[in-house]
């Protein structure tokens, strides 16, 4: 067996789609296609009107605006490799290529997961200090929460790339997935992969396991100000403006919990089920955020109502 440094000679990396069905590859890329088609003008159109609407300029949408971009970045990543696989069946990716892939949807992922925790913060002080609202979260704290979003996430996932190329690996590898993630080339290495597996743990539990907990706590605060509010049709109203974000989260969170448990329970299930879900967990919340707050934000709604009552 031929057992290559990423240091020097580079290893070749196999990508993986539906194993067994490749003969039905031009019917299954139907569907995604338009998933990322429906997922890329989605979020394009919410920017655009955020952007144009001088009175959507305000915190709420300032964070959906950063939701939208990093959906609009996370289905850019992955749109190449998938459809080189399913389209042209070229699954040979190069390893610093692959490494780049993985750096970014990492990243998109924890900015996401970030994004959404301010959002959970942006509608607790909303309804907590509705006449602060915009004197708290001004355009300046809006900016450095941004920044700081960003930073975290860019600054998590880059020693990884590292940490895997200086791993061995054998002569040719083969992902599970149509695209790269850093726990799958993990598991292709022949060297020690401790370092590089407990510090993934740590990204984990240091982004997503540390928002997901701010995150319950955060909507706790908010049941917790909802109820000390003596109108009924007041308390609902409140709630009714975390309903599109509630639906964000779990859309996000739920797939992830899937495909943690299938990689962890699932060793006898079909390869097949392991890239459904994975595909599922990175293309449903770019899909289906647009949908939500197009849907159930009226403020979003009418705007965009009226920008095609305008065009026709």
């Amino acid at each position: 067996m031929s057992v290559f440094n990423s240091s020097g000679l580079y290893p070749r990396f196999l990508l993986t789609g539906f194993s067994g069905l490749e003969s039905t590859y031009g019917l299954i890329s139907l569907p995604i296609f338009l998933v990322y088609v429906t997922s890329i003008a989605g979020n394009i159109t919410i920017l655009f009107i955020i952007r144009t609407e001088p009175s959507l300029h305000q915190p709420m949408y300032y964070f959906l605006s950063m939701l939208a971009f990093t959906d609009l970045g996370l289905s850019t990543t992955t749109l190449p490799t998938m459809f080189s696989v399913f389209w042209f069946h070229a699954r040979e990716i190069p390893f610093n290529a692959c490494l780049v892939q993985m750096y970014f949807i990492h990243v998109f992922s924890i900015i996401e997961s970030a994004v959404l925790l301010a959002m959970a913060f942006d509608r607790f002080v909303a309804i907590r200090e509705p006449l602060r609202y915009a004197a708290i979260l001004t355009n300046g704290v809006i900016i450095g929460i941004g920044l700081s979003i960003a930073g975290r996430a860019l600054a998590l996932v880059f020693p990884a790339s590292f940490l895997l190329k200086r791993l061995q690996y054998r002569a040719v590898n083969i992902l599970s997935y149509p695209f790269c993630l850093h726990q799958d080339l993990i598991k292709t290495t022949v060297s020690s992969r401790r370092v590089s597996s407990i510090y993934g743990l740590m990204v984990v539990i240091c982004s997503m396991g540390l928002d997901s907990v701010l995150l319950l706590l955060s909507y706790l605060l908010i049941l917790g100000t909802v109820l000390s509010i003596a109108s009924k049709s007041e308390r609902i109203k409140a709630l009714n403006t975390c309903i599109s974000h509630i639906c964000a989260v779990l859309t996000f969170y739920t797939p992830m919990i899937g495909l943690s448990m299938i990689r962890r329970y699932g060793q006898n299930a079909s390869p097949i089920v392991h890239v459904l879900m994975a595909n599922v967990y990175l293309l449903v919340p770019p899909l289906m955020n647009p949908i939500v707050y197009s849907v159930k934000t009226k403020q979003i709604r009418n705007r965009i109502l009226k920008k095609f009552k305008k065009h026709k």
